[in-house]
């Protein structure tokens, strides 16, 4: 099984002036273990292809975590940040699927 190590991106929509909401984004640091490691190319109308992963990561918790899991939001893996598209909590560990690239807001 391969290690993990690397950024959580954690967006939460905050009110920067009365009635003015923008998105925050917190990157965490977190270590674990590469449970699934495989890329897709999904075939589209453009020129290109696009590439997905299929990865499953499992990440050693912290309280930050599990109380802010459902505004995680990518991973960044390989250069590139990828989207989480499920987070599945089993205590000490939250369980994360990521899929295509993510097209966030960056700061």
């Amino acid at each position: 099984m391969a290690k993990f190590y690397g950024n959580i991106g954690f967006v939460k929509t905050e009110e920067k002036a009365p009635g003015v909401y923008r998105p925050v984004e917190t990157l965490r640091a977190y270590k674990g273990d590469l449970l699934n490691n495989v890329k897709r190319w999904e075939s589209t109308e453009y020129v290109n292809d696009d590439l997905s992963l299929n990865n499953r990561i499992s990440i050693l918790a912290d309280s930050f975590a599990y109380e802010n899991f459902g505004a995680m939001k990518f991973v960044e893996q390989y250069g590139t940040r990828w989207k989480i598209t499920a987070a599945e909590v089993q205590r000490p560990r939250i369980i994360l699927s990521v899929g295509g690239v993510y097209n966030g807001q960056s700061n």
